[in-house]
């Protein structure tokens, strides 16, 4: 490992790369792009991009995250979340580099009664959860040495996510009718980035290529603690409005339907996580505080 390593990052502009700009910040030459600078549908440009900047390490939080769209969007979402990943992989084999790619609970079908672990089967229920999963196995496949970071129900003050859905309907409706029978965790981006963050700074600092490869494989990287998007949505507007916040009523997943079917059970045990790097994650009410407070100020 390059003791001055750059730190390729995609996806600048969503919710997880924005943070990881950040939060990578003392740990080498962070190169963060935009779409318009590194466009992950185009495989040729992953690969000439990759071979100039000669990364140490590649994070890649860029996804295709529409999951109702890519039910008839297929190729779009397959070519960013599997071929792109797949692409990056190839070069990281090729030039020694690490690669760090986030994954989803969507990998799984939800009926487990309790939290998933790292090697319980997949079985993804929609063509999103499918296409995030093609990407973890092209990453396998490739050999090189890498990081997937499992994670769910992403939210932070960015982009489009539920956090930022309650928020403005919560000023516009005196009632909002919120899925209660799926259960998981919500995650806030910041914690994401600063967990990958601790994540790099151990393995930079062994400056060991080693290092990467005995670690490498799938983890899970979730706040603490669980919730329904029912509790979740309570639990932003009572932050937000105090007394003002309007009613929020529990409804069943059939009361909503939608194109992509969702797992009831998105719970992951960060245990591997844990034991492997010492991270602790925050519970998701205290990160959920921590956002709010930030994008309150």
């Amino acid at each position: 490992m390059s003791k001055q390593p750059t730190i390729l990052v995609t996806g600048v502009n969503g919710q997880v790369g924005f943070e990881l700009a950040r939060t990578l910040q003392g740990l080498g030459r962070v190169v963060a792009l935009d779409r318009a600078a590194l466009d992950l549908s185009d495989l040729a440009q992953i690969r000439a991009t990759v071979r100039e900047l000669k990364p140490s390490v590649i994070v890649n939080p860029a996804a295709y995250t529409a999951v109702d769209k890519a039910e008839t969007d297929i190729d779009a979402a397959m070519r960013l979340n599997r071929d792109a990943p797949g692409v990056l992989a190839d070069e990281a084999a090729r030039s020694g580099a690490v690669l760090v790619h986030y994954s989803t609970d969507y990998v799984f079908d939800g009926t487990k009664g309790e939290p998933y672990v790292e090697d319980d089967a997949t079985n993804p229920q929609n063509v999103y959860g499918k296409s995030k999963l093609a990407g973890e196995l092209a990453i396998a496949q490739s050999g090189c040495a890498h990081l997937i970071l499992r994670t769910s129900w992403v939210y932070g003050a960015r982009g489009k996510n539920f956090l930022l859905t309650m928020l403005k309907l919560g000023v516009e409706r005196p009632e909002l009718r919120v899925v209660a029978d799926q259960i998981g965790a919500p995650t806030w981006s910041n914690t994401i980035a600063t967990s990958t963050s601790h994540i790099l700074a151990q393995g930079l600092g062994a400056n060991d290529l080693d290092w990467w490869r005995e670690r490498s494989g799938v983890y899970h990287l979730t706040a603490a603690g669980e919730t329904s998007w029912h509790g979740f949505a309570k639990a932003i507007l009572e932050i937000a409005m105090g007394e003002k916040a309007p009613t929020v009523s529990p409804i069943g997943t059939s009361d909503y339907p939608v194109p992509a079917k969702r797992p009831s059970n998105s719970r992951m045990s960060c245990g591997k996580l844990t034991e492997t790097f010492g991270l602790v994650l925050p519970d998701w009410q205290d990160a959920l505080r921590l956002c709010m407070a930030g994008r309150c100020a």
